[in-house]
């Protein structure tokens, strides 16, 4: 279980319309939505991996204490949700190492584990992943094997794998279903929102029961809150993807964590064997 820590007003798809200059300006909301994650959390008894923002961190240094002192992995979603491939290396470099020294000095525990901003490497800048590697990062969620207008890397394997060379960074993936030969997200964000919700329960019970390996699913904060600004100015399918069923995602979430057992990406990938990673997410058999 995994949770993408930025507002509102920092997603990929306002990025044009809401600079980056605005962002001081403009009403924070993350840290109340936060706050009730951790509380869903905990009625659950779930322990997830927040992927948070250098930005964020550094204005809400309390909140990332409490995520780590309540048990949740604290991870890095890089510094101000620059896509990977609007960066150079030397710029990726400096971005996640400051993110990584920024959280290590918040928590004071390692930070493992890194995701980029709207999953954005992919088969053009692999080298992103070295970079991770040399900077001390143990995995990697950052590459979806899926076709999207604005990331995916199909090719990629469903699920986690070791990028090529010598002690290569574990890569992995949010989560797929096959159907047919084709791949489709199941693992959160718009399209959990956006189907029923036994679409999802369906897919994850799939992915463990036939492939018999581990569902990693990812939301964000401002998804659980209807009542967030609402941006104008921009056209038809952002409104869809950002602002669809907001008010039910809360809910939804609950049956998720009810029907499923979940845990911390490093607790999963990194302790045990990547080949006996199955047991993250199997079901405990309660209705959904």
């Amino acid at each position: 279980m995994t949770v993408d820590v930025e507002d509102y007003f920092q997603v990929s798809a306002f990025e044009t319309h809401i600079p980056r200059d605005r962002w001081e300006r403009l009403p924070c909301r993350v840290e109340r939505n936060v706050d009730r994650i951790l509380a869903l959390f905990e009625a659950q008894q779930v322990s997830a991996t927040f992927f948070v923002l250098g930005w964020i961190a550094e204005r809400y240094p309390q909140m990332v204490r409490r995520m780590s002192e309540t048990g949740h992995e604290v991870a890095s979603h890089g510094y101000e949700h620059v896509r990977v491939v609007n960066q150079t290396p030397d710029a990726f470099r400096q971005d996640i190492r400051r993110t990584k020294a920024l959280l290590e000095d918040i928590t004071g525990r390692a930070v493992r584990g890194y995701r980029a901003a709207s999953y954005s490497i992919g088969r053009d800048n692999l080298w992103a992943l070295d970079e991770l590697q040399a900077a001390g990062h143990d995995y990697s969620s950052s590459i979806y094997p899926i076709h999207h207008d604005l990331y995916g890397m199909p090719e990629a394997p469903r699920f986690a794998f070791r990028h090529p060379g010598e002690g290569g960074i574990l890569e992995v993936p949010v989560t797929t279903v096959m159907m047919g030969r084709r791949k489709f997200p199941c693992g959160g964000g718009g399209y959990f929102r956006l189907l029923p919700y036994s679409v999802s329960r369906w897919a994850v019970r799939r992915v463990n029961e036939r492939d018999r390996e581990a569902a990693v699913f990812y939301f964000h904060p401002w998804e659980i809150d209807p009542a967030q600004p609402r941006q104008t100015g921009v056209g038809l399918k952002t409104r869809v993807r950002h602002y669809l069923n907001l008010s039910r995602t809360e809910a939804r979430l609950t049956r998720l964590l009810q029907d499923f057992s979940w845990d911390r990406m490093d607790r999963i990938f990194l302790q045990p064997p990547v080949e006996s990673a199955s047991t993250a997410a199997a079901e405990t058999g309660k209705a959904g």
